[in-house]
C-alpha cells in the first residue's frame, strides 16, 4: 500500500497500570483477586451534560441500551470505589512515578494539575465518570522512520473488570477499579504500520525503566487511532499483543477503503433522504419455521422484526475486512443490545429460513430487485432500538465512514463497539482540589533518572557476554529480576530467559502472571541444586494451576542417589536392548525421552544423558 497516497494518519493511546501500593485515591491494594467476591450491588447509570452543556453522544448510547449493573467487591475494596465515599488525596508514590516518566518522554510538565471527570456510562465505573488528570504536554520519542510526538502524558484510575454480561446487565468486579493509570497519547505522526509498532515497543521500554508497572495481559493496553484521506477517525481499543499492531493497522485502512468504496457505489444509486424508517413486525411469517435462532427467540417470548433498506441490495454481503461483511458490521451494532446477532437479504436463504419465508419478506417490507432488508428475533422494544441503530448507520453509509470506537479482535479485524466520544464527556472533580508538584520532588526526581533501554542493553552485553537479543529481551522484561539473580546465585543467562520464556507462555495460555518473588525462589532452589532445571515448567504449570508453591517444590526435590538415578536409567535400557542394537548412537535420543519421562523434572538432564550415553556405549561394544 502507499500510506502516504493513501493520506495515512496513526496516533497511539498507551494505558499502563502502576504497580504501587495503594490505588490511585484511596488506600485499598492494587491487586487482582481470583476467589469469590464477599458481596454484590446492582445500579443503573445515567448520563448528564457537561460543563458545556451538552451529553456525550457514547455516554447517550450507553444509557439508552437500558442496562443494569451489578458490582462484585471483596474486604480489600472500600467505600470510594463503591462511590459511597469521596475520593481521597492523590498517592505521593504515583505522584513521583509521573513525572519521572514525562521527563523520560522530554514532556513538559504543567504548572497545575485539575483532576477531571470524563464521562463513562459502560458501566465500568461505579460513579459513571473516570477520574483522569493532564500531567504534561510536548514531548517526543525517536523511532526509525522518525520522530513521533507526544502530545499528552494523564493519569487516570482504571475501571473495573468486566466478569459477564447479557442483553439486560453487565457483572463487574471492583478489584480493579482505581489501579494508577498512566496514559501517554501521541500526536498523529505515525505513517505506515510498523512504525506504530516502534513507537509502542519505545515507550513501553520507558515505562518498564521506571521499575514501577505492573506485568502480564491487561496491565498495559494499546489504543489505535487511525484514519486515511477519504476515511474518519478510528480508535481501535484493547490492542494488548506488539506483535499484532501493523495487523490491526492494516486491517483498518482495507475497512476504510472498502467503506469509501461502498459510499461511492451507493451515492450512484440514491441518496440516503431516500431512505424511511419502518418498523414492522414478521412474527406471523414464521410460525412454521425451521431456523433454530428464530425459535429460541419465540419460546421466551420475542419476536421477528425487520426493516427495509432501499439501494442495499449486495451491499450487505460485501466483504470490507478478511471473513467480514458490511453486514457483520450491522450485526455488531444489533450484539451491542445483547441480540445474537441479524439476518439480511444477501446471506438468505441460510440458517433455516427458507426462499418461501424470505419472499414472504420481500412482499411484506415492499423490497425490489436493487432493495435489501435486515431482520432481528428478540424482544420488540430491543429490536426496536437495535434497527433504529443499524438504520441510522446505513444513512451514514451513503456520507462518510463515521468516527468511532471498536474492539480489536485477535484475528487481526475489529468490531463496532461505540461512537466516538467528544469533548462533552469532560468537566472538573469538584471532590479533589487541585495540586501543584514541588519543585525539590521533581528536580530530586530529574537528578535520579533510570538508566535508559540502550544503555542497559549494553551493559548487560558488556557485564554478562550476552548476545544482543538476549540483552534486549531481559532489559524489556525483567531486568530488576535479572540483576539481583546474576548477582547472588549461580543461574546461567540461558536458564534465565528459557523461564522467562515459559513463565511468557502460561501468561498466554492460562493467564498466570509469574511475579518476581516466586521466580526468584526457583532460581535459588535450583542454584541449591533442589530442583533440576529440567522441572521449572512443571512447577509454574502447577503453581498457575493454584497449587501450593511450597508443596511444589518438595515434590520436585531430588529423592534419588545417583546410585539409584543410575539403577534405574540400567534398567530403562536392558528393557530397551534390542531396540538399541538395531538403531545403534541413535538410540540415545529416544531413550533420553523416556528417562526424563520417568524422572519428571527431578534430576539434571546432564545427569541422565551422562549415564544414558554410558549404559548404551555398554551394549553397543558387546554387539
Amino acid at each position: 500500500m502507499d500510506y502516504k497516497e493513501l493520506g495515512l494518519k496513526v496516533g497511539l493511546e498507551i494505558h499502563q497500570q502502576l504497580n504501587t501500593e495503594r490505588k490511585l485515591f484511596c488506600h485499598c491494594p492494587t491487586s487482582l483477586r481470583t476467589d469469590d467476591p464477599i458481596y454484590t450491588v446492582e445500579r443503573r447509570l445515567r448520563p448528564t451534560p457537561s460543563e458545556i452543556g451538552e451529553i456525550d453522544v457514547a455516554a447517550l448510547k450507553e444509557y439508552l441500551r437500558g442496562k443494569s449493573y451489578v458490582y462484585q467487591y471483596y474486604d480489600t475494596n472500600c467505600l470510594v470505589e463503591l462511590d459511597e465515599e469521596p475520593p481521597h488525596l492523590v498517592s505521593d508514590e504515583v505522584k513521583r512515578i509521573v513525572i519521572e516518566v514525562s521527563l523520560l518522554l522530554n514532556s513538559n510538565i504543567i504548572e497545575e494539575i485539575q483532576v477531571m471527570r470524563k464521562t463513562v456510562l459502560d458501566g465500568s465505573n461505579t460513579s459513571a465518570f473516570q477520574r483522569t488528570m493532564l500531567i504534561s504536554t510536548d514531548g517526543s520519542i525517536d523511532t526509525n522512520n522518525g520522530p513521533v510526538s507526544i502530545m499528552t502524558v494523564c493519569l487516570e484510575e482504571d475501571a473495573a473488570r468486566l466478569i459477564t454480561q447479557d442483553e439486560r446487565s453487565k457483572t463487574f468486579r471492583l478489584d480493579r477499579l482505581g489501579i494508577p493509570l498512566i496514559e501517554i497519547a501521541t500526536g498523529p505522526d505515525i505513517s505506515c504500520p510498523e512504525q506504530a509498532k516502534e513507537a509502542a515497543y519505545k515507550i513501553g521500554q520507558i515505562l518498564r525503566a521506571t521499575g514501577k508497572v505492573k506485568r502480564g495481559l491487561g496491565t498495559i493496553r494499546q489504543d489505535l487511532n487511525v484514519s486515511i484521506k477519504e476515511g474518519g477517525r478510528v480508535e481501535l481499543k484493547g490492542v494488548q499483543k506488539l506483535e499484532m499492531i501493523p495487523i490491526w493497522v492494516e486491517r483498518e485502512i482495507e475497512r476504510q477503503i472498502s467503506l469509501v468504496k461502498i459510499m461511492k457505489e451507493l451515492t450512484n444509486r440514491g441518496s440516503e433522504k431516500d431512505l424511511k424508517f419502518e418498523f414492522v413486525n414478521l412474527t406471523d411469517l414464521f410460525t412454521n419455521t425451521s431456523s433454530k435462532i428464530i425459535l429460541g427467540s419465540l419460546k421466551k417470548g420475542g419476536g421477528v422484526y425487520g426493516i427495509k433498506l432501499k439501494f442495499f441490495r449486495g451491499i450487505l454481503g460485501t466483504e470490507i475486512q478478511k471473513g467480514r461483511r458490511f453486514g457483520t458490521e450491522l450485526a455488531d451494532h444489533a450484539k451491542s443490545y445483547g441480540l445474537s446477532g441479524l439476518f439480511h437479504i444477501d446471506e438468505l436463504p441460510n440458517y433455516g429460513i427458507v426462499q418461501e419465508e424470505v419472499n414472504n419478506i420481500i412482499n411484506r417490507l415492499g423490497v425490489n430487485e436493487i432493495d435489501s432488508f435486515v431482520i432481528l428475533a428478540g424482544k420488540e422494544e430491543i429490536c426496536y432500538k437495535a434497527l433504529e441503530e443499524i438504520f441510522d448507520r446505513c444513512k451514514k453509509a451513503f456520507l462518510e465512514v463515521p468516527n468511532e470506537t471498536r474492539d480489536a479482535l485477535e484475528d487481526g479485524n475489529s468490531k463496532y463497539s461505540r461512537p466516538l466520544p467528544g469533548r462533552a464527556r469532560m468537566y472538573p472533580e469538584t471532590d479533589i482540589p487541585p495540586f501543584v508538584f514541588d519543585e525539590k520532588l521533581i528536580e530530586d526526581v530529574k537528578n535520579n533518572l533510570p538508566e535508559t533501554f540502550d544503555h542497559k542493553v549494553n551493559r548487560f552485553i558488556s557485564k554478562y557476554n550476552l548476545k544482543k537479543e538476549e540483552a534486549e529481551r531481559i532489559a524489556y522484561d525483567s531486568p530488576q529480576l535479572f540483576e539481583k539473580v546474576t548477582s547472588s546465585l549461580d543461574i546461567k543467562p540461558t536458564i534465565f530467559i528459557k523461564t522467562l520464556d515459559i513463565s511468557k507462555n502460561l501468561e498466554r495460555e492460562e493467564g498466570f502472571v509469574a511475579d518476581d518473588e516466586i521466580l526468584y525462589l526457583l532460581f535459588e532452589k535450583l542454584s541449591k541444586g533442589e530442583i533440576a532445571k529440567e522441572g521449572i515448567e512443571e512447577i509454574l504449570k502447577r503453581i498457575s494451576k493454584g497449587e501450593n508453591i511450597q508443596k511444589v517444590l518438595l515434590d520436585f526435590a531430588p529423592d534419588n542417589s545417583i546410585s539409584d538415578v543410575e539403577s534405574a536409567i540400567e534398567k530403562i535400557v536392558i528393557e530397551k536392548r534390542d531396540f538399541i542394537l538395531e538403531k545403534g548412537d541413535r538410540s540415545i535420543s529416544p531413550i533420553m525421552g523416556l528417562c526424563m519421562k520417568e524422572f519428571r523434572g527431578k534430576v539434571d538432564g546432564s545427569i541422565i544423558n551422562r549415564i544414558v550415553t554410558q549404559k548404551i556405549e555398554e551394549i553397543l561394544k558387546l554387539k
